[in-house]
């Protein structure tokens, strides 16, 4: 055979052989994950399906094409259902899927429900789930819950892993702070914990303070919006990157409503690490009117990318300035 036919041989059998390496490198489960395949019988039990089969773990992966991998998964965990006070999280959860189907940064599962939260994940009888997400097969969550969330020790430990362990992603929009008060460890994961919105749903100004991350720069300097900020308490701007923060200056930091000079610099929005993995979150989302502002959604589109590891940001801390006149809560 001509040197130049075995060249254009050489050449196709490297391009078909792709596919094939693409597939096995997804298939190689997370490190302490049940292998693809292994995580229960197929419904209706053994009946249901060839002798031994197995489901595969979720919905079958689209197909690569020879340039690439699949693309990310994104879990939304939306679990409300002890909130004091419910919030509208349906929008929130559906713009989430859009942005993501329009950009086609990410694929999406939405649960409600926690019991999916695990490495091995159990149906309501106590057997192990037979397909769906998991622990060990999406690559980022996008958290809306809120106040205590009914977890097993075993569940806890799971997460942890994911984000510290797994270098997998995490990001949580509003309630994401109110939750799991009772559970430190989750507290060093966010970062900050919820500590009453004392100003209320008010018109406020939003101060940037790194234009540098992704989705950052869009906002310019700073902007006005309206919407229920939170206050945090926990929050330390030497261990996460404060991206945004609130101007108190101009707003009623009476103390009798819980205003609290301990919680400056009133951090809306941070970036950090916990162990191998990313966190991001953001006080925005209360009213369904906050999701439909292109520049939100841009900011959590740019998170939830960052958190997968698509692009890359310094999230070292960065020095808060001493507070303005008038950003603290004068003495009664």
């Amino acid at each position: 055979m001509k040197k130049g036919s075995l060249l254009r041989l050489a050449t196709i059998l490297a391009v078909l052989a792709v596919p094939a390496i693409c597939s096995a490198q997804a298939a190689a489960p997370e490190a302490g994950c049940p292998a693809p395949g292994a995580r229960g019988p197929r419904p209706g039990g053994p009946a249901g399906g060839p002798p031994g089969g197995a489901r595969p773990a979720g919905p079958p992966p689209e197909a690569a094409a020879p340039s690439g991998p699949p693309k990310k998964r994104l879990l939304i965990w939306a679990d409300t259902r002890n909130g004091i006070a419910q919030h509208d999280i349906a929008h929130a959860i559906a713009v989430i899927e859009e942005i993501g189907y329009k950009s086609g940064a990410y694929d999406t599962w939405i649960r409600t429900d926690s019991n999916i939260i695990s490495r091995n994940p159990k149906m309501t009888t106590g057997e192990p789930a037979s397909g769906g997400p998991s622990l060990c097969n999406v690559d980022a969550i996008f958290f809306l819950g809120h106040r205590e969330i009914a977890l097993e020790d075993q569940q806890k430990t799971d997460l942890l892993w994911f984000v510290h362990d797994a270098g997998k992603g995490f990001v949580a929009a509003h309630t994401g702070t109110t939750a799991f008060l009772s559970w430190p460890e989750f507290g060093e994961l966010l970062g900050g914990r919820f500590d009453q919105h004392p100003w209320g749903t008010t018109e406020g100004t939003v101060l940037v303070t790194d234009p540098k991350f992704p989705g950052m720069a869009q906002f310019g300097p700073s902007f006005t919006i309206k919407d229920e900020f939170y206050q945090s308490s926990g929050f330390s701007p030497e261990k996460s990157r404060v991206l945004m923060r609130l101007d108190t200056t101009k707003l009623n930091n009476d103390p009798k409503r819980g205003v609290k000079a301990e919680d400056y610099p009133y951090a809306l929005t941070w970036a950090k690490t916990y162990g191998k993995g990313r966190v991001f979150y953001s006080t925005f989302g209360h009213a369904p009117v906050i999701w439909d502002n292109p520049k939100i959604q841009e900011m959590y589109l740019q998170a939830i990318k960052w958190a997968l590891g698509e692009t890359d940001a310094d999230v070292s801390p960065i020095p808060m300035p001493p507070p303005a006149p008038g950003a603290l809560p004068s003495q009664p």
